[in-house]
């Protein structure tokens, strides 16, 4: 579908019905990491230096760390269904999922652990609306990130199969060691050195 643009401002004016998962790849001009949820196009605020420490600590991480057979990607779209296309700041996906060079998002069953993030506008989102969305995509494992007085603290959930909801199986605060959905040993203290921590 072309996009109809405001002329006024040059924003995208949604379709009857609102936006597709499709329309992400071909509405012009849209700001990076862009997200669509419930049918709406969510645009975020730029990020804070936590918030790209954070994210790039996991990611590496996470990338020694995974077996084979998974993949790491930051900042990459996922499909859970026509009107919903989130963009959780790291995933962990089955290796089978990835395909060429020139693909733009990946299937949410394809998520071994989606991670978010929270930045001050992404709260409600990233603590309500997305782990919503990511336990009824059937993703098995989500973790949130936050900023606690300048120090890393993990939410750790599980996917409970008989609700289809996630359950809280742990708060990390300096290191992170789980078994699922690999063994993972995470030092937390390493987002935030000592010397960048509010007095």
């Amino acid at each position: 579908m072309g996009a109809l643009m405001n002329p006024e401002h040059r924003w995208p004016i949604p379709p009857p019905g609102g936006w597709t998962a499709d329309d992400l790849d071909t509405l012009p001009n849209l700001p990076p990491h862009t997200e669509l949820i419930d049918a709406s196009l969510i645009f975020v605020s730029p990020q804070t230096r936590f918030h790209m420490r954070a994210v790039n600590f996991f990611t590496w991480q996470l990338m020694d760390q995974q077996p084979p057979g998974l993949e790491v990607f930051r900042e990459f779209t996922i499909d859970i269904d026509r009107h919903n296309r989130p963009e959780p700041d790291v995933i962990v996906v089955d290796e089978s999922a990835v395909g060429d060079l020139d693909q733009t998002r990946l299937p949410a069953q394809s998520v071994r652990l989606a991670i978010e993030v929270v930045s001050p506008e992404s709260v409600g989102r990233d603590r309500g609306v997305k782990p919503v969305k990511y336990a009824e995509a059937g993703i098995l494992h989500f973790w949130r990130v936050e900023n606690k007085d300048g120090r890393a603290v993990v939410y750790v959930f599980e996917r409970e199969p008989s609700t289809g909801a996630y359950t809280s199986t742990g708060i990390f605060h300096d290191r992170l060691k789980v078994s699922v959905p690999f063994p993972i040993d995470l030092d937390l203290t390493a987002i935030t050195p000592e010397r960048q921590r509010p007095e």
